[in-house]
């Protein structure tokens, strides 16, 4: 018996409609079916929905209102632990322009460190980019990301010309955990020239790894020079960014 046949009805009800939002199929603001609507579908009694829809409600994922009906909530409304701040923000607070580039974009199989790093299968492709952020003209951020495209396939398709993956991210992907691991590295022969250094300068480096329902959702790897990137962390706050 699969897990899917094996699954209560409600709960049935429940991950499908979770697959369309994490997917894109329902996007923040989309109206959700009527609860009759859905349970014609599937047929069960209105009350098996009405049980699905509440547990979605509870969790974040929708917003129900009377007259309105349901729609799916904006993602900052969903329940996380950390606020990750945005490399545009930061830039545009300095006054500079902000800019980025898409260095670099292949859909990876079998990459024994895509494997690793977000505890995929081999054969699970993972989408790998590279972004240069750009304060003004100068370098500010090379940025080194793995998405999971079992969790998020729209991603592959995603052109990512007027937004960047963390953004894009931050508006169609809710997580419910994050790592983050901050440390110092000499820059490779290839970071050096995207960040305009010379190869061996100190790199400052984030690291940080968000997940949802224990599937790993994206790994980025965020350098900057290390002799003019400064960081603070102010506080805390509930947010949905990744």
């Amino acid at each position: 018996m699969t897990e899917r046949a094996s699954a209560s009805p409600y709960l049935t009800i429940k991950n499908d409609l979770l697959s369309q939002i994490r997917s894109g199929q329902l996007r923040p603001g989309d109206a959700v079916p009527h609860e009759e609507t859905i349970a014609q579908q599937y047929g069960v009694a209105r009350a098996t929905v009405h049980r699905a829809m509440r547990e979605l409600a509870e969790e974040g994922f929708v917003e129900r209102k009377r007259r309105a009906g349901t729609r799916v909530a904006a993602v900052g409304g969903r329940t996380t632990k950390v606020d990750i701040a945005l490399v545009r923000d930061e830039i545009e607070r300095t006054g500079a322009p902000y800019r980025f580039k898409i260095l670099t974009r292949n859909v990876l199989v079998e990459d024994d460190f895509a494997q690793r790093i977000l505890r995929v299968s081999s054969k699970q492709p993972v989408l790998y980019l590279e972004i240069l952020h750009y304060a003004g003209d100068q370098p500010y951020q090379l940025e080194e990301r793995w998405i999971n495209l079992d969790v998020v396939p729209s991603a592959e398709t995603q052109p990512f010309d007027a937004t960047n993956p963390n953004e894009w991210l931050i508006a169609t992907m809710p997580y419910a955990e994050a790592e983050h691991k901050f440390s110092a590295q000499n820059a490779t022969a290839n970071q050096a020239k995207a960040l305009a250094l010379a190869e061996g300068d100190a790199l400052f480096v984030i690291e940080r790894r968000t997940a949802l329902d224990a599937k790993m959702i994206t790994y980025v790897r965020m350098l900057h020079p290390g002799q003019t990137y400064a960081m603070a962390a102010t506080n805390f706050s509930l947010s949905t960014k990744n």
